[in-house]
């Protein structure tokens, strides 16, 4: 009977290696070159921007009224919280503004407001009273 040949595999070394490989140089490269560039200042490290006063915008020449002033307009004779579609709706039925064929305007005029609190916050003319419900902010 004839001997059967037996081969070993040899110990390889793993596909990620050449990967790390490559890797590593690229790490030294963006250490070396954080060294020559000074340490980027964090937005804990950085003092707060004082927001630049602009002065308040002046009317259309057309006459037309911007969505968030019919906004505040309507949020002023309501009285009460509104929800962005009821606002867009009570907009639309007094004819101070109307979408232009836009499909979400009442998530355009949402995002509109949130934006208007977050940029001049206790100078805005919207608050949040709850979830979805914006009413005219309290002028004192």
């Amino acid at each position: 009977m004839a001997a059967k040949k037996t081969t070993t595999k040899k110990a390889t070394a793993p596909k990620n290696a050449t990967a790390k490989k490559g890797t590593a140089k690229k790490a030294t490269a963006k250490k070396a070159a954080a060294k020559k560039t000074p340490a980027k200042a964090t937005k804990a490290d950085a003092e707060p921007k004082a927001a630049a006063a602009k002065p308040p915008r002046k009317p259309k020449a057309d006459g037309k009224m911007s969505a968030l002033d019919a906004a505040a307009k309507v949020l002023g004779e309501a009285g009460e919280p509104m929800n962005a579609k009821g606002m867009i709706d009570a907009m639309a039925e007094k004819k101070y503004w109307t979408s232009p064929g836009g499909k979400t305007p009442h998530a355009t005029l949402y995002a509109a407001i949130l934006r208007e609190i977050n940029a001049k916050g206790k100078d805005a003319r919207f608050e949040k009273t709850d979830r979805g419900l914006f009413q005219i902010a309290n002028t004192k």
